[in-house]
């Protein structure tokens, strides 16, 4: 079979099947023949590794996974691709391709259901308007896995590498740094795709801390006050706090005090220390308040 990222092959098979890239799903798939190898390679796509991949494209990462790791299971939004990936990745016995909605599939139940005693890595090229969600989808639902090796837009990278406290940084950031640690493994341009997009992406591996690092006594709490306050970023994170906790301004400014924060800060300038720091004190705040309720 010709390489799927050869241009006359890819407008043939898309002729052949009647498919046309959509814009509203991010569709640009990889030309480089080199690309997708690096990214398997890096994404630990290798013997006793089982791999979830989300979005297969034509399949040309998907067959460079399949190539090196024990098992590879690909969540699909588009059903028009599926007489596609017949085609391009026939012969492949290790291969399972879900028609569904990542963003809205039961990842864990998936993962536990599929690589039963294997050890499991997230790889992707994905869609640029998903890339936010979808890695806080990963984190959140905190899958067994042991990384997540994904394609995005280069600023995304940048955002999703940035260190908490720096300009950069948002709520992904953030969330990011809780759950592992991010690294921007290399560049890819624009003219690397077909159709090509407007913008540069660029490869990023998150490496799943195996156990939480951080000593935060109400996970969903500091993860509302952390969405709370880059809603708002530009604003003084204590009066933003104060509206969206339901908190006076003026206990949030003693439970900034408490915190060794200045109440006229911005989320953006403070590190994960003090990010957890803040969010125990009105936590417990909150716990004295309601005990002080109760009597």
């Amino acid at each position: 079979m010709p390489e799927l990222t050869d241009m006359n092959y890819l407008r043939d098979v898309m002729n052949r099947h009647g498919f046309r890239t959509s814009k509203s799903l991010g569709q640009n798939f990889i030309i480089n023949p080199t690309i997708c190898p690096k990214i398997a390679e890096y994404g630990n796509a290798k013997t006793g590794f089982g791999i979830l991949e989300i979005g297969t494209g034509v399949g040309v990462l998907t067959k460079e996974l399949a190539q090196r790791a024990d098992k590879v299971v690909a969540v699909e939004l588009d059903e028009k691709l599926f007489p596609i990936l017949k085609e391009t990745l026939s012969g492949f016995e290790n291969i399972k391709i879900i028609h569904g909605d990542a963003l809205k599939y039961d990842l864990k139940k998936l993962i536990a259901e599929e690589f039963p005693a294997m050890d499991v890595a997230v790889c992707a090229n994905l869609p640029y308007y998903i890339t936010s969600p979808l890695i806080m989808k990963l984190l959140e639902d905190q899958l067994p896995v042991k990384t997540i090796t994904v394609m995005v837009q280069k600023e995304a990278a940048q955002r999703l590498c940035a260190p908490v406290g720096s300009r950069e940084s948002g709520a992904v950031t953030v969330a990011v740094a809780y759950y592992g640690k991010a690294v921007k493994l290399f560049d890819v341009s624009r003219g690397n795709f077909f159709p090509a997009p407007n913008v540069d992406s660029a490869v990023i591996q998150i490496e799943i801390y195996p156990e939480n690092l951080w000593n935060v006594s109400d996970q969903a709490l500091f993860f509302r006050m952390v969405r709370a306050g880059f809603s708002q970023r530009r604003k003084q994170l204590s009066g933003v706090l104060a509206g969206n906790l339901g908190i006076s301004k003026t206990e949030m400014q003693e439970i900034f005090q408490s915190a060794d924060l200045a109440p006229s800060v911005r989320i953006e300038a403070l590190t994960m220390p003090e990010l957890i720091q803040l969010s125990n004190v009105i936590s417990q705040n909150q716990r004295e308040n309601s005990h002080g309720t109760e009597n």
